[in-house]
């Protein structure tokens, strides 16, 4: 693998640290503020509606600053985001200050992938894929344990703890070498709006919308609030069982995830797609019938092995369509889409109805996707 895919990997890994640290906190710090589910989930959507809104200039930035000073700057200004967030006085300051990293996650998220897919060709980018959410994978397992580690000291550590992981991530950035315009080594760019009617975008877009809603939206904003209800007895605990149950899931995303972009190249990417959002959608639905910790561990790391094929798939298929930053950017805003309405529903639906009805919408969307990347060629490219 070229240089920038194992630089981009190591940034993945410690940004995931940080992140995962701050997951299984941040509900039940919400919660610390009175915020019901529904309020903790408006905290989710909040960073998600900046990333939204930020997206489509990120192109525009790459192309007059370069994808490198847009990714450092992008790190810089989720770190200094999270810093202040740890400093929240009241919930409607968590809501702002978390909102604002919004803005640098989409300036990383998206000159992240373009530097990725612009480092390879077809033949490999399901394995490059699968690297770099490897580091996200690997960061996420150990970063919920040590967030419920140090929700025990403070509530507020995690986030000061996340600020320290974007800093060093930035320093890791510095060690990214020059790249093309384009997101592929072997293709021109197309227009955007040629690229809207290829199968492989529409059925990567709607897989990240629906990696939006229930992985970043429904999962991370109910587990914790799911075994703070239903299998502990204080939000210190709480945050400790969803993040160990979180960080075994994780682990097991993470060892399936580089055979999952392996697979992804030899097989092409519409079977993992079809297959993986299948699981998904199964494991989403049984998560609020678990009745202990142990149990949703094995739900979540059924989940994690769904994951394990959508996400390199997804990934691989952008790259497949060759269009460009701007197609990267569509990508990323159909999954903050999802990150946006998914914690809203999930929180409302969980608030009135019930936590079965609110992760059965989320399965039906991984149902809607899988039915979606059936359009898909069989060919890579």
């Amino acid at each position: 693998m070229p240089r920038n895919v194992w630089v981009l990997s190591a940034i993945s890994l410690v940004v995931a640290v940080g992140f995962g640290v701050v997951v299984p906190v941040l509900p039940v710090f919400a919660a610390t503020f009175g915020a019901n589910e529904l309020a903790a989930g408006a905290v989710v959507a909040a960073f998600a509606l900046m990333r939204l809104v930020a997206a489509p200039l990120v192109g525009r930035a790459d192309d007059r600053f370069g994808h490198k000073a847009v990714l450092i700057t992008g790190l810089v200004v989720v770190g200094v985001s999270s810093a202040l967030t740890g400093t929240a006085q009241g919930y409607a300051q968590l809501v702002v200050l978390r909102g604002l990293g919004g803005l640098g996650s989409a300036m990383f998220s998206v000159a992240g992938m373009t530097v990725l897919l612009a480092s390879v060709d077809a033949t490999h980018r399901g394995r490059a894929a699968g690297m770099y959410h490897g580091g996200f994978l690997i960061g996420a397992m150990a970063g919920p344990a040590v967030g419920g580690l140090l929700a025990g000291v403070s509530l507020r550590a995690p986030f000061f703890f996340y600020a320290g992981t974007l800093a060093a991530a930035a320093l890791c950035a510095l060690g990214l070498t020059p790249v093309g315009a384009g997101p592929t080594k072997d293709a021109p760019t197309l227009p955007l709006r040629t690229v809207a009617r290829d199968p492989r975008f529409q059925a990567a877009c709607l897989s990240h919308l629906s990696f939006g809603w229930n992985s970043n939206g429904t999962r991370m904003t109910l587990v914790p609030l799911f075994v703070a209800g239903f299998l502990a007895d204080d939000p210190v605990q709480a945050a400790l069982v969803a993040g160990v149950v979180m960080a075994v899931a994780a682990g097991v995303q993470m060892v399936l995830t580089l055979p999952g972009g392996a697979l992804v190249d030899r097989v092409g990417r519409r079977t993992p797609m079809v297959v993986g959002s299948v699981v998904l959608a199964v494991a989403l639905a049984a998560i609020p019938w678990s009745p202990s910790a142990v149990v949703l561990a094995v739900v979540l790391s059924l989940y994690a092995a769904g994951s394990a094929l959508v996400g390199p798939a997804q990934s691989a298929a952008i790259g497949d369509t060759h269009g460009g930053d701007r197609a990267i950017a569509a990508f990323t805003m159909a999954g903050d889409v999802g990150s946006i309405a998914g914690p809203l529903a999930a929180g409302a639906l969980a608030s009135t109805v019930g936590y079965p009805t609110a992760f059965a919408l989320g399965a039906v969307l991984w149902l809607a996707s899988a039915a979606a990347g059936t359009r898909m060629p069989r060919t890579t490219a």
